[in-house]
């Protein structure tokens, strides 16, 4: 990996890795690549076992009212989509 190491990733802020982040699927976005397009898509499952992990893990250090809160819906349905099984 060029540019920023896992060493730097560990220090930054989560502002700065989300635009990270963002910036990356950005240029795979528009890169015209095929390998590219395969990345998106497997970076789509990633994400959405990462938002579960992070609405589990927010929900026990906070509340799922605040997990709630955060993704604009009820305490019940932030529990029943991301409560795992």
């Amino acid at each position: 990996m060029s540019g920023a190491g896992r060493d730097d990733l560990a220090a930054a802020t989560t502002d700065e890795l989300a635009a990270l982040a963002e910036a990356a699927i950005d240029a795979l976005a528009r890169s015209g690549d095929l390998a590219a397009f395969g990345h998106l898509l497997r970076l789509t499952r990633v994400t959405g076992e990462a938002v579960g992990t992070a609405a589990r893990t927010l929900a026990d250090h906070s509340s799922w009212t605040g997990v709630a809160e955060i993704a604009g819906t009820s305490r019940q349905a932030a529990w029943e989509r991301w409560r795992g099984r």
